[in-house]
């Protein structure tokens, strides 16, 4: 009897644990866009153990880029760092389903999640075709 309750509270105490750690990563969603209507999504960050930080983010309804109203041939994915810089994170594209899913891992601390539409995915710098964007990150 001792060991069937010793082993029913080592499987709750490491459910807890389990659930503990995955609940330390806040969701960041996306606001409303006036570009993509249809498309929501989220962005989570959470910092690994060598005090980078995780990127993953998820996109549904996700419109193709060569549809919009400006068309253009890719997504960027951009951060606005602490330190007031932007970032380029790498391109999107949205699929049939016109679902998108993304991750990436960065030195700098996010503040702020955005996306853009781009003729290049390898720009320094963000064009002024805003198609998502976070109000801010918690990480």
């Amino acid at each position: 009897m001792k060991t069937l309750t010793k082993n029913l509270l080592l499987g709750v105490f490491t459910i807890l644990i389990i659930f503990s750690f995955n609940s330390c990563t806040k969701r960041n969603d996306f606001l409303p866009s006036t570009m993509t209507p249809a498309a929501a999504g989220y962005v989570k960050v959470k910092k690994d153990k060598n005090n980078n930080y995780v990127i993953k983010i998820r996109i549904s309804n996700l419109a193709a880029v060569e549809s919009l109203q400006q068309s253009k041939n890719t997504y960027v994915v951009w951060m606005e760092t602490d330190k007031k810089t932007n970032e380029n994170l790498g391109q999107v594209k949205s699929s049939n389903n016109l679902n998108v899913t993304f991750e990436t891992v960065s030195s700098s601390k996010p503040v702020k999640i955005f996306i853009t539409a781009e003729e290049d995915g390898s720009k320094e710098f963000p064009g002024n075709v805003v198609v998502l964007s976070t109000a801010g990150i918690e990480v």
